[in-house]
């Protein structure tokens, strides 16, 4: 064996999760729902906490994080030489080494932030599929750049090009990949609230819808023999074909600030949106593609933030953002209870991105404190088993792959590893 072959060897020994284990490519994991195949965790972290593998430093931002084949990528907004403020116009993209944390390539890029509150960096998470990454930069550029070495495919500048018309917050809905075709929440000019692209040469293949954009990624969902795209605007719920952005389907619900955040989920045929202001609604799909109704609607207990809803076996979790954590009926939205803000304090934007565990009631779950904590979700209620501190005060979505999370703050990256290998 050459020096080459000894140092994979070793790498494969010394991080087996990192070589044969499930990644997390995508926004909300590898199914985009927030469930994980994990190794067997253990009930209680150690006494002394996780300690990290490997920490990078790294500049401000919200992106996600996303892991594929070896490499971790996010997006931050780049300090400049002084270190104390941002440039007035750049973004970057980031790969990492999984195994080693080194930097093994970044893509930097104009990006004008002069009209975006809560300016401190990216909001969207990497997309990684078939070798490539697709990103969304807040001010507007669409990126597909090599996976290996963070060459261009291709980029094109939303408003320069097709007048996207940025929220207030910035773009945030993440790049979904269906098939040939990337699909973009970005508010272009001329019908293209919602636009999707070839995903190997960029070319537009359609756009459609009118209302502004939001911050919300859309989802794609089987139903009546298609792939229906349910997206979530500032204006209203909507389904569409993939194939041609056909129209199917409507549901007005007009949010304060346009605040249309967490990705919404699908399950018992019913559409499921949970917001800030506005609460929750859950929309049953009928058995005509054209078909969809109102079945319930909460605004008590049920009004998310910007954490996408988990569910499993007929019942629904969500962080409300007075309550806490609430379990309830998905079919109905009867609240069973709430954990009166034990995963995350009380606060006005509480942030925790909780996470199943295999196929099991556990969960994982990383809060705006940076506190990695380890729970049981039940319909009779949450039972907390252990956390942990590793990083410092986040909105960014961690990414779990292997045995190891990785997390990340506004000064660094880790990677954590999770069992006692």
């Amino acid at each position: 064996m050459n020096c080459r072959g000894l140092f994979v060897a070793f790498l494969a020994a010394l991080f087996p999760s990192l070589t044969c284990a499930e990644d997390w490519p995508r926004w909300r994991g590898p199914r985009g729902d927030g469930t994980w195949d994990a190794p067997q965790l253990p009930h209680t972290w150690p006494a002394e906490g996780l300690k990290p593998v490997w920490a990078q430093p790294i500049a401000p931002g919200y992106s996600g994080i996303s892991v594929a084949a070896g490499r971790v990528y996010t997006m931050d907004r780049p300090w400049a030489d002084d270190g104390k403020t941002s440039p007035d116009r750049a973004e970057r993209v980031v790969c990492f080494d999984a195994a080693t944390g080194q930097r093994v390539w970044e893509h930097r890029y104009d990006a004008d932030y002069a009209k975006i509150d809560y300016p401190k960096g990216p909001r969207c998470t990497p997309t990684i599929h078939d070798g490539r990454v697709y990103t969304l930069c807040a001010a507007g550029q669409l990126c597909c750049l090599d996976a290996a070495s963070g060459k261009v495919h291709w980029q094109h500048d939303l408003v320069k090009q097709s007048q996207a018309q940025i929220p207030m917050w910035g773009l945030a809905a993440s790049p979904v990949i269906e098939a040939n075709l990337v699909i973009v929440h970005a508010g272009l000019a001329r019908g293209g609230c919602f636009s999707v692209y070839d995903r190997l040469t960029g070319e537009e293949v359609w756009r459609s819808g009118d209302d502004p954009a939001g911050y919300c990624t859309p989802i794609v969902v089987d139903h009546m023999g298609m792939r229906l795209l349910v997206g979530w605007t500032p204006e209203r719920i909507v389904g569409m074909q993939v194939a041609d952005g056909k129209l199917l389907w409507k549901v007005p619900y007009k949010v304060t600030y346009g605040v249309s955040m967490a990705t919404p989920i699908f399950q018992e045929g019913i559409v499921l949106v949970c917001g800030y202001w506005e609460g929750s609604k859950a929309i049953k799909l009928g058995d005509k593609p054209e078909k969809a109704d109102v079945v319930w609607e909460d605004n008590r207990f049920l009004r998310g933030v910007m954490d996408q809803p988990l569910y499993r076996d007929g019942i629904g979790y969500l962080l409300d953002k007075q309550h806490g954590t609430v379990g309830f009926r998905y079919a109905t939205g009867e609240k069973l209870w709430t954990d009166d803000n034990r995963l995350h304090p009380r606060d006005r934007n509480p942030q925790v991105s909780m996470v199943w565990l295999g196929n099991s009631d556990r969960a994982i779950a990383l809060n705006a404190q940076g506190e990695l904590i380890l729970v049981h979700l039940t319909p009779a209620g949450l039972i907390e088993q252990s956390r942990t501190t590793i990083v410092g005060n986040t909105w960014a979505h961690p990414a779990y792959a292997g045995d190891c999370v990785f997390a990340r703050d506004d000064e660094q990256i880790v990677c954590v590893r999770l069992t006692s290998k």
